[in-house]
This record gives structure tokens, sequence and C-alpha cells, in this order.
């Protein structure tokens, strides 16, 4: 098994891809299969979240790049400002990892969420979809823009 040990501080060009949904990429140990079905053990410093376009190393000196997978999400939409700030809301009052995009909300698909949110008139679309949510104020993002 490959081990990675490093996430990359510089853009590298990579040789190989890493394809994880939120819940891994928020941990700082697991085991995963590459694109190419090559195992790897990531073992990275505590705290640390992984984003789509994060460049890893391998032992052996290859770069692996990071990419967010396909996840259930559930997406709101509007063009109401108001609607969506009061659905970022109530979300954020109840912990939610949230993704903010220009004019729409996603956060992990959850029925229970979904009815609340439809409750205060928005409307919800469940799909696949990368899912990429704020790290929070208090977490420094390291130079990535996200």
């Amino acid at each position: 098994m490959l081990r990675i040990l490093q996430r990359l501080g510089e853009p590298r060009d990579a040789q190989l891809q890493l394809l994880l949904p939120f819940e891994l990429r928020s941990r700082s140990r697991f085991r995963a299969r590459l694109v190419s079905g090559e195992e790897v053990g990531v073992q990275l410093t505590r705290g640390q979240i992984l984003r789509g376009g994060d460049r890893l190393l391998i032992e052996d000196g290859r770069v692996v790049e990071v990419r967010a997978a396909p996840e259930s999400v559930s997406t709101v939409r509007t063009p109401d400002a108001r609607l969506l700030a009061r659905a970022a809301y109530h979300l954020g009052n109840r912990h939610v990892a949230l993704q903010v995009g220009d004019g729409w909300l996603r956060y992990g698909h959850d029925h229970v969420l979904d009815d609340m949110v439809r409750g205060l008139g928005a409307e919800i679309t469940v799909e696949q979809a990368p899912f990429e949510p704020e790290a929070g104020a208090y977490h420094g993002e390291h130079g990535h823009g996200h």
C-alpha cells in the first residue's frame, strides 16, 4: 500500500487522482483507492480539510490531486437573497456543514433539513454533486481562496 504523509503547499503537476467525499476529506487518517485503483494510506496533520485541487505527496515522489467526489446533497437555489440568508441562518443554527455559492446553498442530503428549508419557502433539489462546505470563520484556508 502506498503512503501519503504530506500535503504540498505549492502547485505541482499531479500524476494521479484521489476522488473523495467530504466525510473522508475531513479526516486526517484513512485508507482509500486512487482513481488508478492503487490503495493508499493517508496520514496527515490533524485538523486539516482536504479540498478539491489540493496536492498530496506519495512517499515514492509522485503527486496526487485530490478531487471532491459527487455525493448526495441538497441544493437550495433562489434569486431571493433574503430567503437564502434565512435558510443559511437556520441551517447554521443547527451546525450543518454548508457550501455557499452565488444564489445557492448546499448541504449533505437530509430529509428533515429539506423539510425545514421548504417550510421557509425555498425549493430543494436533491442531486449528486461535489460538496465543498465552508471551513468556518476560525479555520485558516491555506491560500486556495475557497
